[in-house]
């Protein structure tokens, strides 16, 4: 007979809310004694998480510790644009406004602090003005046009009918949002994730993002300010959320490194090639991952077509290539992480051209390595396809004209910086995205179906298309909705 002897039986355990640190510190030594998660927050408490944390994580790089505790952050009245540097983690959980359900009346778009000038600073607020009036404009005459040509079905409430349409209008009027317009966004991240995003945002190129990076290491140190009612009333105090991180995170000067010395080689090695005109969706030939490494490194800082860097690289010789990604990758330190468009060896490699309205929502597939390149004000712009049959067309190209005018004037005395804040949603935006077949098959799946934007449809559709000629044994498997499918009445 077998001895049931010593046997305990299983159990599932919640934890109640603590500060992360602690957490992390409680969970980390649960999974190395044998003691129970009680006994362990008992222990925890009675020393000092902060210790630990110097030791284990900072001095002996424990780096997975740091994936046990979670902080909940939210960034208020940012712009657009610095939300994108924010939420540019793979492993991110969290939401941004959507512009479906914001009415830009009224809205002041975030100043860059490159703009020093207060003549420059009037220009700059009263282009912006201009263009969240036009975008008004344009949602109250897109709303009207599509009352006239959908007819509400019986079985739709008429709240619910106007609901739909004002939603579709914002997806036509969102094209004049400019990157400074405000938003924001909240975030429940891991400790670790924390960490690289603060010593991320402090290496930026943006003023505004290198404040918000300084913010988020200060809001770490201190007691949150936005605290649960039940918790407030009870006069329970509450800690700093993650103070040891606070200490330690610092900007990342690898990564500003990475990038100077890579800006430095593609305008040496891509020296006079230009970027002609080229679809939209570009599925790259297969290739080495030596090359996709060397090819990425350069991609990521220049404004050209991938198929275009990596011909000129592939026309150099193997030990150049390897120059190449030495050069931009070889001053590393033993914590330092390699950059994003070190991972290589991908089988599908998307290079995209398209609208910044429709690549913010494909930006959210984190599963996919993604490499935007740096804004480009000659890029052009892309409007709706249905924006002539509604009446909007001309109105939407004189207010992006008048925006980019003004985006040029702010170039030329305060720099390229700050003049991105005036781009709208519109303008163009190349970004390579390199993904399996799952990811790809999800994409297209997901992005291509009515509910969306009409631009990342047709993305996605072209995406479809372009892997079932690339691999005609996995036709059948992977699914799309053609664009031309609508049904502009299903959210």
């Amino acid at each position: 007979m077998t001895s049931t002897a010593g046997r305990k039986p299983a159990r599932v355990v919640a934890l109640a809310p603590m500060p992360p640190e602690p957490q992390a510190y409680a969970l980390a030594r649960y999974s190395r004694s044998p003691d129970s998660i009680q006994q362990s927050l008992e222990w925890v408490h009675a020393h000092s998480a902060e210790k630990f944390w110097e030791k284990f994580y900072f001095d002996y790089g424990h780096a997975s510790i740091a994936d046990l505790g979670h902080v909940a952050i939210c960034f208020e009245n940012i712009s657009e644009l610095a939300a994108l540097e924010i939420l540019d983690e793979q492993t991110w959980d969290g939401q941004q406004r959507s512009t479906r359900y914001q009415d830009g009346a009224g809205a002041a778009c975030a100043l860059p602090p490159e703009i020093a000038s207060p003549k420059l600073a009037a220009e700059y607020d009263a282009a912006a003005a201009r263009l969240f009036a036009r975008y008004t404009e344009v949602h109250e005459k897109s709303i009207a046009a599509l009352a006239q040509k959908l007819t509400r079905p019986d079985s739709m409430s008429q709240e619910a009918f106007d609901r739909n349409l004002a939603a579709r209008a914002y997806d036509v009027a969102r094209y004049l949002l400019p990157l400074g317009a405000p938003t924001s966004l909240g975030q429940v991240v891991s400790i670790r994730t924390l960490e690289r995003q603060i010593s991320r945002l402090l290496v930026s190129e943006y003023g505004e993002v290198r404040a918000i990076g300084e913010m988020l290491r200060q809001a770490c140190s201190e007691p949150p300010d936005a605290t649960w009612p039940r918790l407030e009333s009870s006069g329970t105090a509450t800690g700093p959320l993650a103070p040891t991180l606070a200490r330690h995170a610092q900007p990342s000067e690898y990564q500003r490194a990475v990038r100077s010395q890579a800006r430095a080689l593609a305008a040496r090695f891509l020296d006079g090639l230009k970027a002609s005109g080229g679809p939209d969706v570009h599925l790259i030939r297969p290739h080495s991952p030596e090359s996709e490494l060397a090819s990425t490194l350069l991609y990521s800082q220049s404004n050209l077509p991938y198929a275009k860097v990596l011909g000129r690289l592939e026309a150099c010789t193997i030990d150049e290539r390897r120059w190449v990604i030495h050069e931009v990758l070889g001053d590393r330190g033993p914590h330092d992480e390699l950059p994003r468009a070190a991972r290589a060896g991908h089988r599908f490699l998307f290079d995209i051209s398209m609208d910044i309205g429709g690549w913010r929502d494909l930006h959210r597939h984190r599963r996919c390595d993604q490499i935007l390149q740096p804004f480009d004000l000659l890029a052009g712009s892309q409007f709706p396809e249905g924006a002539g049959e509604l009446g909007v067309l001309g109105l939407m190209e004189d207010a992006y004209s008048d925006a980019f005018e003004a985006a040029r004037r702010i170039a030329d005395e305060a720099g390229p910086l700050a003049a991105h804040y005036l781009l709208p949603f519109a303008h163009r935006v190349r970004c390579l995205f390199k993904m399996d077949f799952a990811e790809a098959d999800y994409m297209c799946r997901l992005r291509s179906g009515t509910k969306g934007h009409p631009s990342y449809r047709k993305v996605a559709w072209e995406m479809a298309e372009a892997v079932k000629v690339a691999e005609p044994g996995l036709a059948d498997l992977i699914e799309a909705t053609p664009p031309w499918v609508e049904d502009p009445l299903k959210r």
